[in-house]
């Protein structure tokens, strides 16, 4: 059924079918969830459809939290009737007593049997094996269209979220550029502000080993470039995972860690205000990412 390797976790499906006199509807609803999680509720009396139905289902679905419920109806003319012997007793013995008391001639028996309770409607079981099976198969092709129903609706929404993703990349691309593009990423800059707390220090009474430690300590919380470079690199790869990667939910979720972690590492470094608000722009549009990316199968 899968055509599209980018799918949500998200959506919903139902189905109808009848056979024989019973009528069924199957609803199939799924949210995201970290591995494959189904529940499955079947009518008494149609638990042999359990093991079949979590067949199909795996068949389909490799994450998501699945619900599925299958409810169930017997037409009219595929029931019979029966007397309640414990509701006609009672309206006997009610009748008696009403014309003991009243000298009024008793209720008839069709009188009796139009009570309420008294005639009730019985469904009636296959007994057959053959006929029950023949049941359980049309009702597991009615799930079956359920499920690949559910699998075009989550098709549906991957192709948006997609989308969105792929814009949301596209931000955190443009706000590296702009990271880079600060005057606090700039050699020159860096050059400078060294020199600048360089010179606070020799005018002070550093060692001279303390001196280099310290001098090596700023360049290194100074230097941004490994973290922009880093950030370049998980563009790359999540581009690549969106473009054509079947089951990459996981693994866009972790790049969102590395990505907020790169930015995190930026902002501490940064003694820049226009490097900070990029900063914090990113991480604003990093968590947006790795929040869409945990719906992704």
């Amino acid at each position: 059924m899968k055509n599209n390797s980018f799918f949500s976790m998200t959506g919903f499906a139902e189905s109808q079918g009848s056979h024989e006199g019973l009528r069924w509807r199957w609803e199939a609803k799924s949210v995201n969830g970290r591995g494959l999680d189904i529940r499955l509720r079947t009518p008494p009396g149609f638990e042999s459809l359990e093991q079949p139905a979590r067949v199909l289902i795996t068949e389909r679905f490799r994450r998501g939290s699945l619900q599925t419920s299958l409810t169930v109806e017997q037409q009219d003319n595929a029931r019979g009737l029966r007397v309640d012997p414990a509701a006609l007793a009672s309206a006997v013995k009610i009748a008696r007593e009403i014309a003991a008391e009243t000298g009024l001639e008793p209720a008839r028996i069709d009188g009796l049997l139009a009570l309420k309770g008294v005639i009730v409607q019985e469904e009636q079981a296959l007994a057959d094996p053959l006929q029950r099976a023949d049941r359980d198969a049309a009702i597991l092709k009615s799930l079956a269209d359920a499920l690949d129903a559910l699998c075009k609706a989550r098709a549906n929404e991957g192709a948006k979220l997609q989308a969105l993703l792929t814009a949301q990349i596209n931000d955190v691309e443009r706000l590296t550029n702009e990271a880079a593009n600060t005057a606090a990423a700039q050699p020159a800059a860096l050059r400078k502000k060294l020199q600048d707390q360089i010179s606070d220090m020799l005018a002070g009474t550093l060692p001279e080993e303390r001196l280099a430690q310290e001098a090596a300590l700023l360049a290194s919380r100074a230097d941004i470039r490994e973290e922009l470079d880093r950030m370049h690199a998980h563009v790359q790869d999540a581009r690549a995972l969106l473009a054509g990667g079947e089951n990459v939910g996981r693994k866009l979720d972790f790049l969102a860690q590395e990505f907020n972690r790169e930015a995190n590492t930026l902002c501490s470094k940064s003694a820049d205000i226009a490097l900070t608000r990029t900063g914090l722009a990113l991480k604003a549009v990093i968590d947006q990412f790795r929040e869409q990316a945990q719906n992704v199968e």
